[in-house]
């Protein structure tokens, strides 16, 4: 039988020390941690904590896009390095991925990827994982990692993804660990802190967002912190952290793809009429759409919005966006073509 593929997400205020830097005993355990998951699952650990790895190097270092850049091309492979000399003590090897928005949109360098990654685990190596900070720009980056780590295991089919935390789950108003989650409701929202680390870019809503996109997609979402002997293995079995419990889902691989590079490079709203229609599986009239956000090619990923700015669904464009913007007018003009949308 073929083993599971797990995601696990590793913040950078897991991973720093007090002076911010990355903790070197942290990464030790997380190895530890992984060689033994690794009898039961293909691994992707998607690892941020370049940028506090390497900001201490940096003289005059003040956050802004161009010192992140900077020092998350100097932090990069001391993290790796860190990684590496972990792994090695139990003859395990690691690859470091540095991933890009189009990696995801383009279907031909999604694949290209994902076989990638199959070579990895023929090989027994951990892909370690992290954006490509240097070159992406800050239209088309990755809004955090919890994005990213929910991208590739929405791609790559993953049945299991554990989001680590600095809270250790999701806290309910008296500062309690709620231990499972079935539905991501109003409720459940009201206990979201919008508080982000000092260190990372996301938070809480970061997460439940992107948690509740990979339950909704049938993925088994599980958010915990690093505290304990063996915290992943015990957050599986359920005695720490959150479980979000996977709603089920039908959808075929390439859908699955479709949904990968969501968001993406930009958004088409249309109005009730074109939703009608793509719930009816038809496909998206340049007539019905209201208005584009992004300037995106043909044969682009795109979410599609609906009258109250709700995400429903997305597509492949058939046009660019200037396009059909020029020809809302024209009645059978296709901008999404039936085979390239999914609604959720």
């Amino acid at each position: 039988m073929e083993k599971q593929i797990l995601v696990i997400k590793l913040g950078s205020a897991v991973l720093s020390g007090k002076n911010g830097a990355t903790n070197a005993l942290m990464v030790k355990k997380i190895t530890e941690e992984a060689v033994a998951l690794m009898k039961k699952y293909r691994l992707i650990i998607v690892s941020s904590g370049a940028v506090s790895s390497g900001k201490h190097l940096l003289q005059d270092y003040k956050g802004t896009l161009t010192d992140r850049k900077a020092a998350a091309a100097i932090g990069n492979p001391i993290l790796i390095q860190l990684y590496q000399k972990y792994f090695q003590k139990h003859k395990v090897a690691v690859a470091q991925a540095l991933c890009e928005r189009h990696h995801f949109s383009n279907r031909k360098q999604f694949l290209q990827l994902q076989s990638t990654f199959e070579t990895f685990w023929e090989n027994k190596i951990v892909p370690i994982v992290n954006e490509n900070d240097l070159v992406s720009n800050n239209e088309l980056k990755f809004s955090d990692n919890d994005e990213l780590a929910t991208l590739l295991a929405i791609g790559f089919n993953a049945q299991k993804m554990i989001l680590c935390t600095s809270s250790n789950g999701l806290l309910d108003h008296k500062k309690k660990i709620i231990p499972v989650v079935n539905v991501i409701d109003d409720h459940i929202r009201s206990f979201i802190s919008h508080e982000k680390s000092a260190v990372g870019l996301g938070g809480m809503l970061s997460k439940i967002t992107f948690t509740q996109l990979a339950t909704s997609l049938g993925i088994e979402v599980y958010m915990t912190g690093l505290e304990g002997k063996t915290p992943f293995q015990d957050t599986l079995a359920g005695k720490k952290g959150t479980h979000f419990i996977a709603g089920r889902s039908n959808l075929k691989a390439r859908q699955k793809w479709l949904l990968s590079g969501s968001v993406t490079m930009g958004s088409i709203y249309i109005d009730k009429g074109a939703e009608k229609a793509l719930v009816a599986r038809k496909s998206l009239l340049t007539v019905g759409v209201v208005k584009t956000l992004g300037n995106f090619s043909a044969a682009q990923v795109v979410q599609l919005m609906n009258e109250g700015e709700e995400i429903i669904g997305v597509a492949k464009t058939k046009i660019d966006s200037s396009s059909i913007m020029q020809q809302r007018s024209m009645k059978n003009t296709i901008a999404a073509h039936a085979d390239d949308i999914v609604i959720f």
